[in-house]
């Protein structure tokens, strides 16, 4: 006979015992990886009547009525078929014009709402459109090879990127093959960037920066530049203080659907789970539950567990922790170095599902 725990802000819950991540090696088929490139769950209802321009920045407002166009312009198209380039209202474009948007915008000025926006509002169904970050493309192409991710996607209208990162070169290199091949198929193309490795405290990529790295790829994007005031982050997110194991332990067993791991074995796990299936590694799970968190031990471990970091952020899964902070996970050689802009997002958004997660302890 099981018994019953109270947790603040719920009803009493049969204990049960937690799932684990570790336990769990998700297979999935290509089908469903290019049907999971949709909006996150925090960006399924966002439109652009959501998006409230700033009244000061007129660039908000035309870049609201440049992509509503832009969307609009797509309703007559398909992606192999007549008509395809009919975009803005006007007649179908040489084959040199461009083929894309890019909104290029510092902190805090709504890009990934547009872009979300700009999917939702492309009238095209769900299966004939692919949202994305950069990481996420990146993945596809590692899940199913470069061939069959551009047959794949080369039957869509629209492809939209977020985050678009450029500390890697080969990865670079890489989309911007796999992104001119579907500039050659008609697919529409819509992207954000993230800042440079050496420019993070501007808070901006900004667009010149953008087509010079994508080189051949430039003449497909249209920039789309969108004002406001930057949202700097000059500094770590200040994280919750850590509960001891027993507390963790105790909210995984009273929290219906909870996951507990203790966290060196998971950064273990994830080694043998491609990147592709960390969305999948969430499914079913309520809330996250980890002991012993300690500093990441290197690079390639700290990049699996940002994308970890975004998976449940994405999913809005809470995640609660003993051991370190989380604005100590990575060492001040990462946070200087190339990828130091992945890992100021991972422990933000770590940051954030940790105080989500402050209602699973009984007080």
């Amino acid at each position: 006979m099981s018994s019953s725990t109270a947790v603040p802000g719920q009803s009493p819950i049969a204990e049960t015992a937690p799932l684990s991540l570790c336990a769990l090696e998700p297979h999935v088929p290509a089908d469903r990886l290019v049907a999971e490139m949709v909006p996150p769950p925090r960006f399924d209802t966002v439109r652009f009547d959501t998006y409230v321009p700033d009244p000061d920045q007129p660039s908000q407002v035309e870049a609201v009525k440049v992509l509503s166009g832009f969307a609009n312009g797509l309703g007559g198209a398909h992606a192999t078929g007549v008509g395809k380039r009919k975009w803005f209202g006007r007649k179908a474009a040489p084959v040199a014009g461009p083929l894309g948007v890019y909104l290029d915008g510092g902190y805090g000025v709504g890009k990934t709402h547009l872009l979300a926006s700009f999917w939702h509002a492309t009238p095209a169904a769900p299966s004939l459109k692919a949202f994305g970050t950069f990481v996420e493309l990146t993945n596809l192409v590692g899940a199913l090879g470069f061939q069959q991710t551009v047959q794949t996607l080369s039957g869509h209208r629209l492809l939209c990127i977020d985050e678009f990162e450029l500390d890697d070169p080969g990865d670079t290199v890489l989309v911007s093959s796999l992104l001119s091949r579907l500039a050659e198929a008609g697919v529409a193309l819509a992207a954000t960037s993230n800042t440079l490795p050496g420019k993070l405290g501007e808070g901006r990529f900004a667009a010149a920066d953008f087509l010079r790295e994508i080189q051949g790829l430039s003449s497909h994007f249209r920039p789309l530049r969108i004002d406001g005031e930057d949202y700097r982050h000059r500094g770590l997110p200040e994280a919750p203080a850590p509960y001891s194991d027993e507390q963790v332990t105790r909210a995984a067993y009273a929290t219906e659907g909870a996951s507990l791991d203790d966290f060196p074995s998971l950064l273990d796990h994830l080694a043998r789970v491609h990147p592709s299936r960390y969305g999948a590694l969430t499914d079913g799970i309520r809330a996250v539950c980890l002991t012993d968190v300690q500093p990441v031990p290197d690079q390639s471990t700290a990049l699996r567990l940002v994308v970890l970091a975004d998976r449940l952020y994405d999913r809005e899964i809470p995640v609660l922790a003993s051991g370190l902070p989380f604005d100590r996970l990575f060492s001040d050689e990462m946070l200087n170095g190339g990828y130091r802009k992945k890992y100021f997002r991972a422990i933000s958004r770590l940051t954030a599902l940790a105080r989500d997660a402050k209602g699973l302890v009984a007080q």
